[in-house]
């Protein structure tokens, strides 16, 4: 497999969200393909639809890690993207490949299907905290390519209030291991 590099991430994030899906994520041990991304730019749904300190990387950066706190409990994971205006990806559920007794002993689920399903699942059952955030792929978090060409399924981004109309959350095409159908 050929880890990605940050020129991968510098292009439109709805592109890369989609481009995204069939890689292989890896971090402490622990390893998944992406089924599943959500892709957000400067649309009201997105953070860096406000300049606020939280938002610069996703204004300002590419190819790193943007995590956040979602509800003051669940931290998601997204990469950041496009070096000519905002962009950010959300990973929101993986297929567990390697290190899955890890993750079911972090999730407290012994379910392989139930491990990664969702962004905040994804976070807890690999191990990403606040503390990769703001770097770069390939530092903490790496991504690779295993040549995966996937069939793609199109439709709009999932628990926001705004810019529903979107269709820019993307999913491996029957792959049971998406958070929502």
């Amino acid at each position: 497999m050929k880890e990605l590099t940050c020129s991968f991430f510098d292009r439109d994030a709805v592109k890369v969200a989609q481009d995204l899906l069939g890689k292989v994520l890896t971090f402490k041990g622990c390893s998944g393909v992406i089924v599943e991304t959500e892709a957000y730019k400067d649309d009201e749904a997105s953070h860096a639809a406000k300049k606020t300190a939280r938002s610069e990387p996703i204004r300002n950066k590419f190819g790193t890690t943007y995590v956040y706190l979602n509800y003051g409990m669940y931290h998601l994971v997204n990469f950041t993207a496009d070096s000519k205006r905002p962009g950010a990806v959300l990973i929101r559920a993986v297929e567990p490949l390697e290190g899955i007794h890890i993750m079911q002993k972090r999730r407290n689920k012994e379910k392989v299907s139930e491990l990664c399903s969702g962004p905040g699942k994804l976070c807890q059952a690999f191990g990403i905290t606040m503390a990769q955030h703001n770097k770069k792929i390939g530092e903490d978090i790496k991504v690779f390519d295993a040549g995966n060409r996937p069939k793609i399924v199109k439709t709009s981004r999932v628990g926001i209030s705004k810019a529903k109309e979107l269709l820019w959350r993307f999913y491996i095409k029957d792959n049971e291991f998406v958070s929502k159908k």
